[in-house]
């Protein structure tokens, strides 16, 4: 059996103004009710922790925000239910994958 590596938990060195501002944002974002950010906040808290949470959190909002400045579209609020939607869809069609894998035929139901 392997033993997981561990990966470094270093971040690079960037401006600190930028990354003061990112980590405010993400707080904010994450005290937000039903918002897609605090679904996500909540998910990879378990696993990472708060700090290297926030950093994460902070990411996808300026991904998010360069992704609204070049396309010159609206910030469009994907919910708190996405992630959950969007699990259960992948989980159905993984179980159908290895039913059909292991013989068996699926019929829709009415």
């Amino acid at each position: 059996m392997r033993v997981p590596v561990k990966k470094s938990s270093r971040t690079r060195q960037w401006n600190k103004h930028l990354e003061a501002t990112l980590t405010e944002l993400a707080w904010g974002a994450t005290r937000t009710k039903k918002s897609f950010f605090k679904d996500k906040y909540e998910s990879l808290v378990v696993r990472r922790g708060k700090k290297r949470t926030l950093i994460a959190i902070g990411h996808k909002i300026l991904c998010a925000s360069y992704h609204i400045i070049k396309n010159k579209e609206a910030f469009k609020e994907l919910g708190f239910e996405y992630l959950a939607v969007r699990k259960k869809k992948n989980r159905l069609e993984y179980l159908k994958r290895e039913l059909k894998e292991n013989g068996y035929k699926i019929e829709k139901a009415a």
